[in-house]
């Protein structure tokens, strides 16, 4: 659900982002394909009008400056005769010019006169009349064009930076050109006008088909936007699921989704066998990577040892029934690691290896582990109380119990030992390619295994190293020094710590605990007599021990440090 609503905060028309890649919904691309398509095909279509149009237009228009032409021709020639009469010049040329003012049509139009020598003998227009006629090239092929016996045709000429289509006729008693002209870009802007107009309404069209489109495509295209939703959700969430396909139409995206389902169920399945016989953080790698490699470092590692006590009599007993009672104890030995960031190294009959510090979390390695070896306790506590009472019923109910049945009796009261250490040790895979496993290596995973093996001899659930109880720092837990030990294989002793949950400390616990570590400092020295006054009256489960070593022989060489005979 959480990851439902941040996906739907961050989807917008323009598809979701996932990390810093936008995914772009295909309904869009779509549409973008079609609408560019659309709209440059229109927008062409529009464009080959006007330039036709612009072709039957200029052909118009040059028919009717060619009827204008003419009767400024023969405007100029009356007025020319006037001129001889009158011997006016200046009259006649006025004349001539308010007769051309009349017919010319755009703002830009000219009607003028030009002799050969590029002066202007007269000019009608609204724009400012230059000097002279600064089209030299335009002059020049109108000049060629007389001597050649051609005295009217078509003209382009500039003038002011402007582009000009004109007609001329040579009149030959102003021995002067007779020029009427359109500006080009002011001829034309009724058209562009037009296209404009026509292109916004073509744009406009398209917008309300595009619109119609994207509801009518998402419609068709809904299971495609649900589909990439949910596979983006397994992807956020690494796992795998069944896309819901109700409602579905018949067709090739549902049978895409079908295929999707059934290959995803194939791969939950293999996924699920695979985690099943790795550790979390390899399916994790494996997942992310696509690949497990025979790789691996040295770690500070924090390392939790499990032993089932009395195996031995418990499979004599049991015979192939251990299973059961095995499988019943690692159900929720294995969910409280996993609970606490734990990952099971590996799993050999009665014993249990799990390593804390592998995956990332925010707690401390050492109270994870610490908090586990407490659950074991209590799960295997709560198992053996729910056995007993089940007996006790079953005693009301039969009779006692036979010697057989106590002895199984005995062989499913599961109780278990743990060691706790940690420190540098090498974490990773070896093997082959072929077949590989998981490991983890070191000095402190064999002192785990010990730690677990004096949990017999002190008769406490729990021992772990001064490793822990440095690294767990102020935390919930109360460690009791048991002893300094030089268990079987190594040279140097080490002290030894039971760890008690300060909740369950009550404060007579806690003054015999006290006191026996006040008892520590002269047993250490080898004062026989005040370690035995001080611990005299103690009850605490590892008075046992130290009261059969306070009524055997000393060590002659004593130097404080117990050194074990058996692992």
């Amino acid at each position: 659900m959480l990851y439902n609503i941040t996906m739907q905060k961050k989807e917008s028309i323009l598809g979701r982002k996932v990390g810093g890649t936008r995914i772009i919904p295909i309904t869009l691309k779509i549409l973008s394909l079609f609408a560019v398509f659309l709209l440059t095909s229109n927008l062409i279509s529009n464009y080959i009008n006007l330039i036709m149009n612009r072709s039957v237009l200029l052909q118009q228009e040059s028919r009717l400056i060619v009827k204008d032409l003419k009767e400024l021709y023969g405007t100029a020639a009356n007025q020319y005769s006037i001129y001889e009469f009158s011997k006016n010049l200046d009259e006649a040329i006025r004349t001539t010019e308010e007769a051309a003012a009349r017919n010319l049509s755009g703002n830009k139009s000219i009607a003028f006169a030009v002799k050969p020598d590029s002066s202007i003998l007269f000019w009608s227009s609204k724009i400012q009349r230059p000097s002279s006629f600064t089209d030299s090239s335009a002059l020049e092929f109108i000049t060629k064009a007389k001597k050649n016996g051609l005295e009217e045709g078509k003209l382009s000429f500039k003038l002011y930076g402007n582009e000009y289509y004109s007609v001329y006729k040579y009149s030959s008693v102003w021995d002067s050109y007779l020029i009427w002209a359109s500006e080009i870009s002011e001829f034309y802007a009724p058209t562009r006008a037009i296209f404009v107009k026509v292109s916004l309404i073509i744009i406009a069209i398209t917008i309300v088909c595009l619109v119609i489109g994207i509801i009518l495509i998402r419609h068709i295209l809904r299971f495609v936007g649900k589909f990439t939703h949910e596979i983006m959700g397994m992807q956020q969430s690494q796992e795998l699921s069944i896309i819901d396909l109700a409602g579905a139409p018949n067709d090739d995206i549902s049978y895409l989704g079908a295929s999707f389902n059934s290959l995803s169920a194939t791969i939950n399945n293999l996924l699920n066998i695979f985690r099943r016989f790795v550790t979390q953080d390899i399916a994790n790698k494996a997942y992310s990577e696509h690949i497990v490699k025979l790789e691996g470092n040295t770690r500070e590692l924090t390392i939790l040892f499990s032993d089932i006590k009395g195996f031995t009599f418990m499979t004599e007993t049991l015979g192939n029934d251990i299973i059961d009672v095995l499988n019943l104890h690692y159900g929720q030995t294995i969910r409280h690691i996993h609970a606490n960031e734990g990952i099971v190294g590996s799993i050999i009959g009665d014993a249990l290896l799990a390593v804390f510090g592998t995956l990332d979390s925010p707690r401390n390695k050492s109270v994870e582990a610490l908090d586990t070896a407490v659950k074991i306790q209590e799960v295997t506590a709560q198992l053996r109380s729910a056995i007993l009472k089940k007996t006790e019923i079953l005693t009301e109910q039969h009779g006692a119990l036979s010697d057989s049945e106590k002895k199984v009796l005995q062989a499913v009261l599961v109780e278990v030992g743990v060691g706790i250490d940690g420190g540098d040790v090498f974490y990773g895979n070896i093997g082959s390619y072929e077949r590989m496993a998981n490991t983890v290596i070191g000095d402190n995973v064999n002192s785990a295994s010990r730690l677990e093996g004096l949990t017999r001899i002190y008769k406490v659930p729990i021992i772990c190293s001064e490793f822990i109880k440095e690294n767990a720092g102020d935390s919930a837990y109360h460690f009791v020094e048991l002893d300094m030990v030089q268990v079987k294989g190594k040279m140097e002793g080490k002290r030894i710590f039971w760890p008690i949950p300060k909740t369950e400390i009550s404060e007579t616990l806690l003054q015999e605990l006290e006191l026996f570590e006040n008892g520590l400092k002269p047993y250490y020295k080898g004062d026989w007599v005040n370690a035995s006054r001080l611990w005299n009256k103690l009850d605490l489960p590892m008075m046992q021990e130290f009261r059969k070593r306070l009524e055997s022989e000393k060590p002659r060489d004593w130097n404080g440090i117990w050194a074990m005979t058996i692992k």
